[in-house]
């Protein structure tokens, strides 16, 4: 497929292509070491009044689309502030600072603070519970804006949102969410799905965002294939669980960014990274490999972003989605 021209305005992203290696931003997982920044670079960003056909285009070159200004910013610091405001009687945010900002306190511990992915303390998995069921943000998940250009996007008369949508907070030195593809989280469904990854709040290339491998569309159809062929002996609901013996304990595929692009370099490129602001949505395939970035914000800014899944009205769904996530929910 050819390429397509970056459609660029200054001071945006897509300008960053031009930038030096000196400026791109160090990078690592939750272990091993930061990627070497030859084997970074920056994600290009595009206006959501881009011609339809081009933006389509460049979905199915890249394997992701990270869109500016879809959501109106201050709504989504709204929400940003209702979530943090749950959290204000537990230490996890800096004295004397507001939800709305979602600044860590320095002086707590970021492992006792997990979100989703980690081991939280009792007192913040009833709130992650409560977080997730809350319909301020079930609303959010609806914002007229977000599903408006999903349809425009993608040409569905009418999307469907699965209920387990996920919502992630991820404190400076915390760990952070491993290297994966989604599809195989829902293997028991249609595998044209639309995922949305929403930040709510600014973040910056080194604070807990997503990075994407670049070209890595085809590998991750490559290595589900070589999962589903060591499990077709299994029954049905071992061989759709991500948990299953042939996958690892925590359902991703590593730990370490640098470890499992070196594995795979043949048939995958740099890890890129976006400086994401508040009201951008990232889409991206079911087979596009990502990861989090280990969050070192240096205002100590706490990571927040949703992770949805969209499927087209009338598609085969993964059951065991559509339902609110709960903590040991086993999915």
């Amino acid at each position: 497929m050819a390429s397509v021209d970056v459609l660029s305005a200054p001071g945006t992203l897509a300008d960053r292509s031009k930038d030096t290696a000196s400026r791109l931003p160090s990078l690592r997982s939750t272990q091993g070491n930061y990627v070497d920044q030859s084997s970074t670079g920056w994600m290009r960003s595009t206006h959501r009044d881009m011609p339809l056909d081009e933006m389509r285009q460049r979905y199915r070159k890249d394997g992701y689309i990270w869109i500016k200004d879809v959501i109106p910013r201050e709504d989504v610091y709204d929400m940003r502030e209702h979530y943090f405001s749950h959290f204000s009687h537990t230490g996890m945010l800096r004295p004397g600072t507001s939800p709305r900002d979602g600044i860590f306190n320095p002086s707590s511990d970021p492992n006792a603070h997990e979100g989703i992915g980690g081991i939280p303390e009792e007192t913040t998995k009833q709130l992650l519970n409560a977080a997730h069921a809350d319909p301020y943000y079930r609303n959010f998940l609806a914002h007229p804006s977000l599903r408006a250009f999903i349809r425009h996007f993608t040409g569905w008369k009418q999307e469907l949102i699965v209920d387990r949508a996920l919502l992630r907070h991820n404190c400076p030195g915390s760990r952070s969410t491993g290297v994966h593809y989604d599809q195989y989280f829902l293997r028991d469904g249609d595998d044209e799905f639309l995922t949305a990854w929403v930040p709510i709040g600014d973040c910056a290339p080194a604070g807990g965002g997503l990075m994407y491998l670049e070209n890595s569309t085809a590998l991750g159809k490559d290595l589900e294939a070589d999962f589903l062929r060591k499990a077709e002996h299994l029954p049905k609901q071992e061989r759709i669980d991500a948990f299953n013996k042939f996958m690892t304990h925590d359902g991703f595929m590593s730990h370490d960014a640098v470890e499992f692009r070196e594995e795979h370099k043949e048939k995958a490129g740099r890890w890129l990274v976006g400086d994401y602001e508040a009201g951008d949505v990232v889409f991206h395939n079911p087979w596009m490999i990502h990861a989090a970035t280990k969050n070192e914000d240096e205002r100590g800014r706490i990571r927040l972003a949703s992770d949805l899944r969209f499927y087209e009205e009338g598609a085969r769904l993964d059951r065991r989605w559509m339902k609110v996530w709960r903590h040991d929910d086993g999915l």
